[in-house]
């Protein structure tokens, strides 16, 4: 017996708020992803890590928020807290393995393909991760060539995502990348959810597991807070909001003055005499 599923319980209310998350998450981490890029070795990890898990917590946010709205009519559903915690770890480990891929081999050709690949593999793998953790009086069954459709969405959003954070072009850049890496992963998400299909066992008994209730909304205070907290550190830096490179004074070398020596007057510094052609008899 298949069952009814309904992705829209709550109408347009839980995939609006699912894709702004999406958006604030994306726009924090390719922020500190530019960053990143702006500073010495020594700083780049702290940047790339902090974007690793804005992104991460964004898109997890985003896809719990949009099952806020997911029912089945004929079975109540469940959530296993291990596997809901293992998605996040899962989005957050492997969005930073790719970031940190294109923070230190930059924004371009196979460095760019790789983190991208793996990074939207993270977040396919952080959805279906987090589906698997969903318990109900039923069985799963996915479209094999819409999961797979699902994926490319996800790889091409992160591969277009990073490109962008590599430009440091300024704040609305940035932004702009940010709206179309929300619209991708919402795109990614509702995608994965339109290969589903649940066939229920008919029994009629009561899963295991917490409730959307009881589980995600506490569970989501920590990524929210955590996401808020980026914001600040995102919007108290100028350099983020500027993306300009830092203006580092130049290295004192020897034998090399750090800056042009200009001599006024008759003082006179021992070397080798210019040619002084331009001077008329009455300056000499």
């Amino acid at each position: 017996m298949q069952g009814t599923v309904d992705g829209f319980s709550y109408g347009l209310v839980t995939p609006l708020v699912a894709y702004l998350m999406a958006c604030l998450g994306g726009a924090l981490g390719l922020r500190c992803t530019t960053r990143s890029m702006l500073v010495t070795r020594s700083w780049r990890p702290g940047w790339l890590a902090l974007g690793s898990a804005a992104i991460g917590s964004g898109i997890w946010t985003m896809h719990f928020i949009a099952m806020m709205g997911f029912s089945v009519e004929e079975t109540p559903i469940r959530y296993d807290r291990p596997l809901t915690f293992a998605s996040l770890g899962v989005a957050i480990v492997m969005v930073g393995i790719g970031i940190f891929i294109v923070g230190y081999r930059g924004a371009s050709g196979t460095a760019l393909f790789t983190g991208g690949t793996i990074t939207g593999l993270g977040i396919a793998s952080m959805h279906y991760l987090g589906m698997a953790g969903m318990r109900l009086d039923g069985k799963l069954e996915y479209n094999t060539f819409t999961v797979a459709a699902s994926v490319v969405i996800a790889v091409a959003a992160a591969i277009a995502a990073l490109w962008a954070a590599g430009q440091v072009r300024g704040f609305l850049w940035s932004v702009g990348a940010s709206l179309v890496m929300g619209l991708a992963v919402s795109g990614m998400h509702y995608t994965g959810m339109a290969a589903l299909s649940v066939h229920l066992h008919g029994a009629g008994a009561v899963p295991s597991g917490d409730s959307p209730a009881t589980l995600l909304a506490p569970l989501m205070i920590g990524p929210l807070a955590f996401l808020l907290l980026a914001g600040v550190v995102v919007m108290f830096d100028p350099l983020m909001v500027m993306g300009k490179p830092d203006r580092s004074r130049a290295e004192r070398k020897p034998g090399i003055p750090a800056h042009p020596v200009r001599h006024t007057g008759r003082g006179h510094v021992p070397g080798p005499r210019h040619h002084e052609s331009s001077r008329t008899p009455q300056n000499r």
